[in-house]
């Protein structure tokens, strides 16, 4: 029997309805919304506390359509729990995230600006996220483009997350607490890929004809991932692979003996063209909507709220923390994780992304 579990929860609020609810005149931050969590993982019987620190846009920061509240279990808080256990400790998950916000923003506007966060000594895990916003505005704009295609938009997006990404990376190399362990990025998953199949209503200057906007975004994601990755490769960090943990089934689909998931990860080392080729043509027909993610071949979930953009959820959620921090303690909803993933790990699209960053964790703090 298939089975979806869709966390029941609001959509996206349009850009142009936030300044009317937040009272912001400034049009930089009329799109954008400050989401700062801290919240901690209080382990039974422990008195070391260590910190991750997460940076990021709507992702990591557990949007789920309100502008009061966020997802207690967002992906880095998930993370958290999977090192409690694994440390006997006490972790605080601090989320220093803007939703809306473009790379550019996270990196100077969080990372930057809020550097004070990942120098603190307790901390050992940093983490970011960033470049879906520039994807999604380059998407609508494109969309809404007719006559001749302009695919700058596009390319714009690439350049600008490849800049942030890589600046970003050194920033926190060169800020992070000394003892910091372990950094991580998290690449992209494609939100709304069933939705791009479809025709666009601009033409091509080449061929005269419209295009199919999967065929057309893919490739670019697909670079954006592969340098994020790669980057991370070059500076130290670790990448987890959210493309593929969202879009490839958890069994082999295609008969060709690896699991998706596991065939779509970029692999160390590899080539651009490699990696691309794979992702576009080689393995494209393993590819699904997050929305519909398989775990067997009878076995789904839903990744992805009913926004089609944000990964669905587990548990309560938190104060957004829209004009300081929220902060708060409860016990781990897991004390124990047999084969180092917790009974639900592949069930929400936070938990699959906080499981992701969880399977790069040292031994100890």
């Amino acid at each position: 029997m298939n089975r979806k579990f869709r966390t029941a929860l609001h959509t996206w609020l349009p850009a142009l309805v936030l300044p009317a609810l937040l009272g912001f005149g400034s049009e930089a931050m009329a799109s954008t919304l400050n989401q700062n969590v801290s919240w901690t993982i209080d382990r039974a019987g422990t008195t070391s506390k260590y910190r991750v620190v997460a940076y990021g846009d709507s992702i990591y920061a557990g949007y789920n359509g309100s502008i009061s509240n966020a997802a207690k279990y967002s992906a880095p808080t998930v993370d958290a729990e999977y090192l409690s256990a694994l440390w006997n400790a006490d972790i605080e998950s601090v989320r220093r995230t803007k939703s809306g916000a473009i790379a550019s923003d996270v990196y100077q506007n969080k990372i930057v600006a809020e550097k004070s966060y990942m120098q603190a000594s307790s901390t050992r895990v940093v983490t970011f996220e960033m470049c879906g916003n520039d994807g999604l505005q380059a998407r609508t704009s494109f969309k809404g483009q007719t006559g001749t295609c302009d695919y700058t938009v596009l390319t714009t997006a690439e350049n600008n997350c490849k800049a942030n990404v890589a600046a970003a990376m050194d920033y926190i190399n060169a800020n992070a607490y000394a003892g910091v362990k372990l950094k991580v990025v998290s690449n992209l998953h494609y939100p709304g890929y069933a939705a791009d199949n479809t025709q666009s209503s601009c033409k091509d200057a080449t061929t005269g004809a419209t295009v199919k906007m999967q065929d057309k975004f893919l490739p670019v994601l697909a670079r954006m991932n592969f340098m994020m990755c790669d980057t991370a490769r070059q500076k130290g960090f670790q990448c987890a692979d959210n493309f593929a943990q969202y879009m490839g089934a958890d069994y082999d689909s295609n008969g060709d003996g690896q699991i998706d998931s596991d065939a779509l990860r970029y692999v160390n080392g590899e080539s651009q063209a490699s990696y691309v080729t794979r992702i576009t043509s080689t393995l494209r027909s393993t590819i699904r909507d997050a929305n519909t993610h398989f775990v067997s071949a009878s076995s789904s979930y839903d990744y992805i709220q009913s926004d089609d953009t944000h990964p669905t959820y587990n548990g309560s959620t938190v104060s957004a923390g829209l004009f300081s921090s929220t902060t708060g303690t409860g016990a781990p909803r897991y004390t124990t994780f047999t084969g180092g993933k917790n009974p639900i790990w592949n069930q929400y699209g936070h938990e699959r992304m906080g499981w992701a960053v969880s399977t790069f964790n040292p031994a100890t703090p």
